[in-house]
């Protein structure tokens, strides 16, 4: 489970990073970014109904997003808030594929602390 310091709760928040987040894409995922005060990286999940109308398969995928961000939390800058955004087609991939997917978005976003990972 991703630590509580590590999770974007409020409403607010998230209206943040939509407002004045920087978008990354890649085919079936979004990753939304933008500064905080904090010392440390914070993400939220969106997965609408358009992704799958079943609760439990939205909730899945929301899951597999935070278990793989959790993997690469010591990894990513700190001062980080960030959205991931599903799109249609990321309930058919598996995990493997979705965390290469989340991967290469961070490298994309900059996220990776240079000096762990090259």
């Amino acid at each position: 489970m991703l630590p509580k310091e590590n999770r974007l709760k409020k409403k607010k928040d998230f209206e943040k990073v939509f407002k004045k987040g920087k978008a990354f894409f890649v085919e079936f995922l979004i990753l939304k970014i933008v500064k905080n005060d904090l010392r440390n990286p914070r993400f939220g999940f969106v997965v609408s109904q358009k992704v799958n109308k079943k609760a439990v398969v939205r909730n899945k995928v929301k899951r597999r997003l935070r278990e793989i961000v959790r993997k690469k939390l010591p990894e990513i800058k700190t001062n980080i808030d960030g959205v991931f955004i599903a799109k249609k087609g990321i309930e058919k991939k598996d995990f493997i594929a979705t965390e290469k997917t989340v991967d290469l978005l961070f490298r994309k976003a900059g996220l990776f602390n240079e000096k762990k990972h090259s």
